[in-house]
């Protein structure tokens, strides 16, 4: 079976982590100085939290980083029992091989209830002696304020666009494939900061071809293309409600995307047409309560439709 490629380019040490270069600095200050405190990861999915907490493991605790590195996802085991069964057992045994404490890291720690976070304070609290625990969360806020104050809290921000071509450059080296300008440019246009997102679909495309161009990067992330978005808005702020209706079955059947994949497309390029920026607001106002009716199960066909039925009647 192929290996997936976000595991198999997962930095293996901190000084190969790409961004984040204040979060990378202070953990290989903790690595250097043989203690780790409590943390909290916290930021957008894709941007190095998980990669970052595996990577201080194999720094600080060397070859016996596996004995002493617990990871878990509370998304999967977020009860009250978890914390008191499994983490708690793992947390009150001794370090193996003369380390002096083991890492747990809990991955996506906003998931677990409210109870579930009370009773971890009390395991972070009580076994500090013997282990520490790394939190990720994609929402800070939803952990509560005793759990915060325990840890240090690290903020990690969407890679830039240099930062992931440079990144998806090196491993088309390495897999020897092609990626065009279009293709990079679509690629980083699909990402929006996340990483992991950029490799998945790099190597997706890989699989069929290995010259890696924009239309193939489109067909296969579900994403709408910005020019075919942006050409509906026009379309239908000039009052051609046919034609903004034509283009939309093909987006539907040809391109075969979503209510949601068009909506998204929308919004990511209505902030390039020539508009006055009231009418834009009132526009993203009416984009938000379309979403949300096809998030609750409307006809997505018939919402979008209405959208652009709103465009069309919209005077600049």
């Amino acid at each position: 079976m192929k290996e997936i490629w976000t595991e198999k380019y997962r930095p293996s040490k901190l000084d190969e982590v790409v961004g984040q270069e204040y979060v990378v600095k202070s953990l290989k200050a903790y690595a250097s100085s043989g203690n780790i405190p409590h943390m909290l990861f916290a930021g957008p999915a894709g941007t190095g939290k998980t990669t970052c907490a595996i990577a201080l493991a194999k720094e600080f605790f060397g070859a016996e980083w596996r004995n002493n590195f617990e990871e878990l996802n509370a998304s999967d085991e977020r009860g009250l029992d978890v914390v008191r069964g499994r983490i708690k057992n793992f947390a009150r045994t001794a370090p193996i091989g003369g380390a002096p404490f083991k890492i747990i890291f809990l991955d996506e720690a906003d998931a677990l209830t409210p109870d579930a976070q009370a009773a971890l304070r009390r395991t972070m609290e009580r076994y500090t002696a013997t282990c520490r625990f790394i939190l990720s969360c994609n929402y800070s806020s939803k952990i509560i304020e005793p759990i915060q104050s325990r840890c240090v809290v690290f903020r990690f921000s969407p890679l830039s666009d240099e930062e992931i071509k440079k990144y998806l450059l090196f491993i088309a080296e390495k897999e020897e494939i092609e990626i065009t300008d279009d293709g990079m440019k679509s690629l980083l246009y699909v990402a929006g900061g996340d990483m992991r997102k950029a490799i998945n679909i790099l190597q997706v495309c890989a699989n069929l071809e290995k010259k890696i161009d924009g239309e193939i990067v489109y067909k296969m992330s579900s994403v709408a293309k910005p020019e075919m978005a942006k050409e509906l808005i026009e379309t239908s702020l000039k009052g051609d409600f046919l034609k903004a209706r034509k283009l939309l079955d093909r987006m539907f059947i040809e391109e075969g995307l979503s209510g949601e994949d068009i909506i998204k497309g929308l919004h990511s390029v209505i902030f390039d047409i020539p508009f006055p920026e009231r009418k834009k607001a009132e526009i993203i106002d009416k984009m938000g309560e379309i979403e949300f009716r096809i998030v609750e199960g409307s006809n997505e066909r018939i919402q979008i439709e209405a959208l652009i039925a709103y465009l069309s009647a919209i005077k600049g």
